[in-house]
Formats: structure tokens, C-alpha cells, sequence
């Protein structure tokens, strides 16, 4: 894999991230190209490098990217706004659209975790996206919060988050505080987090309390039914963190084509290079993107076909 240090800018902030180039790549090329997006407190030196390492073995170009706020991307940092998130995305398909390498045609969207739900939002509304892949994501962020918190907790975030939004407006700061403190890992999550991801300089700083807030506002069950292009749902099924359930209930409000996997696995236990869950996930990926990021000459046929 050729990797290419890059930037753009989103509303203002320089956001760094990196083109990933397949190794037979020839200069004069269009390759059909695709966005793996990192799920929360991610960065594009874990997961996006990750997808980009096997997707350029099929042949894709990747630009991973971070949001802004996270590691060398411009921002504030410990702001977490999903909304804010979708907007990087799409500006990130721009710069991609732009690259000489790239035939703006032929561009997906892969969302990890969090991101998937970033995806889901961003196809709803660009229509540059033609294929688009959530990964073990949560698609209504109430209903998930609500799922992994007693009523008891559930009810006092709703205090809190309320008072936050009080203090937004007469100061103008949203309080800081732990960065898992409403988003809670289970065992398995916290000790793949603590083995892989805290080694990280960029992972686990504090985060707003406004970030709860924009949780509970995210509607991407609602947005996927503006989603007019082929969508690759994955979900683990023994994964504790995002309930198999979300994925159930995008899957059966979505358009189609749609495919829907469930992984033998939890959240990130498998997220390995060598292991056979990844792999074989891996494997749908590729086979999903071909189909629908078809080749030049294939595309041409079915335009053909279809006149």
C-alpha cells in the first residue's frame, strides 16, 4: 500500500489524513475510491488504515482522514458533534472527487461504529456516494442510550444534558467530563480499548457534554430512507456495546438493495488483520464494492444495457 500524507479543509479547519494508493497503482489511472470512517474517539491511524490496508489489495483508492478535533486535525479539541462529523465527511468526498487518481463516479462510504451512523446521514443527502457499508453501528442514538443505561441512569442524563444546555447558552462552554462516562464499554470493549487503542497518544481525551446531546439527536434510521443507493449493513452479533438490534431495525427500514450480515463476533473482538471474522467481512466488502463501484467497461455495459 502507497500511502500520500494529505489535508483539506472542513468549515475552516485543516483536518489531516492520508490517501491510500494500491501498490499496482499506474499513473494516468481511475480507480473507484472509498472512505473508511472511524467510529467514536477513532483516528485514521487504527481503523481507517486497516480497511485501507485491504481494500487497496482489491484494488480501491482510500483517503482516511481525522475528524476535526482529533489527533494533528485542526479543531477543538473534545468537541464531539455528530453533526459537525458528517460535514468532514462530505468535504472529504470533495478533496477525494478532486484527487487525479480518483474517478469521481465510482465513490463509497464505509462507517465504523459510530461512523456508520456519519455515513448513513451523509449518502441520505450527497448523491456522489454510490455504495455505502455501516459497520457495527447504532442508528437512533435515544433509543441506543436508552438500551444501555437503567432508567435510573437514563433519567439523570436527561438532567444533565438538559443543565449543559443551560450553561451553553450563559457561557458558552459545554462541561468537559470523561469521554466514556455516558458511553459506557462492555468488558470485552474495554479490554480490546485498553490493549490496542489507548496506546494512541490521540485516544481518550475528555469530551463535551454536548456530545451526549448530539447522541440523542441522531436520527439515521430516519435519514437511511433517503438512502437511494446500494447499502452493506455488518453488525456482531454478540456485540454488547451497539445491540444487534440496531442493525436489525436499519436493515428493515431501508431501501433496496440492501445486504445485511451478522458477524460471528462482539464489537472490535475480531478487528484484526489475521482474523477469520475480520477477513471474512473483508471478503463482503469487496465483493459489495465490486459490484456496485463496477469497472469502467462494466459500467459502460450496463448503461447499455439498461438504455
Amino acid at each position: 500500500m502507497i500511502e500520500r500524507q494529505i489535508h483539506f479543509y472542513s468549515e475552516g479547519c485543516k483536518l489531516d489524513g492520508t490517501l491510500y494508493l494500491p501498490d499496482d497503482y499506474k499513473p494516468g489511472e481511475k480507480r473507484p475510491a472509498i472512505i473508511p470512517n472511524s467510529g467514536y474517539q477513532g483516528i485514521n491511524a487504527f481503523y481507517p488504515k486497516l480497511f485501507a490496508r485491504n481494500l487497496t489489495e482489491a484494488g480501491y483508492v482510500c483517503l482516511g482522514f481525522d475528524y476535526r478535533g482529533f489527533a494533528k486535525s485542526e479543531g477543538e479539541e473534545g468537541r464531539v458533534i455528530l453533526d459537525e462529523q458528517v460535514e468532514d465527511i462530505q468535504n472529504a468526498i470533495t478533496f477525494l472527487s478532486l484527487q487525479d487518481e480518483v474517478d469521481p463516479d465510482r465513490i463509497g462510504l464505509l462507517g465504523w461504529g459510530m461512523g456508520a451512523s456519519n455515513v448513513i446521514r451523509v449518502t441520505a443527502k450527497d448523491k456522489r456516494v454510490k455504495a455505502v457499508a455501516a459497520l457495527n453501528g447504532f442508528y437512533d442514538g435515544e433509543r441506543w442510550l436508552r438500551s444501555i443505561h437503567s432508567y435510573v441512569e437514563w433519567t439523570e442524563i436527561v438532567k444533565v444534558v438538559e443543565e449543559d444546555r443551560k450553561q451553553r447558552v450563559l457561557t458558552g462552554k459545554s462541561q468537559m467530563a470523561d469521554p466514556f462516562i455516558h458511553y459506557p464499554l462492555d468488558p470485552a470493549t474495554a479490554d480490546y480499548v485498553n490493549k490496542e487503542l489507548r496506546v494512541f497518544s490521540a485516544f481518550g481525551h475528555q469530551a463535551t457534554l454536548q456530545f451526549t446531546d448530539s447522541i440523542i439527536g441522531l436520527k439515521a434510521e430516519v435519514a437511511v430512507r433517503d438512502v437511494k443507493v446500494p447499502l452493506y449493513i455488518a453488525h456482531g452479533k454478540d456485540n454488547l456495546l451497539h445491540p444487534v438490534d440496531e442493525a436489525y431495525c436499519l436493515y428493515e427500514t431501508a431501501n433496496e438493495p440492501k445486504q445485511l450480515t451478522v458477524l460471528d463476533g462482539k464489537h472490535n473482538d475480531f478487528m484484526y488483520h489475521e482474523d477469520d471474522v475480520f477477513q471474512y467481512m473483508i471478503s463482503e466488502l469487496n465483493t459489495f464494492f465490486k459490484q456496485y463501484l463496477p469497472e469502467k467497461e462494466t459500467k459502460e455495459r450496463l448503461v447499455q444495457f439498461q438504455a
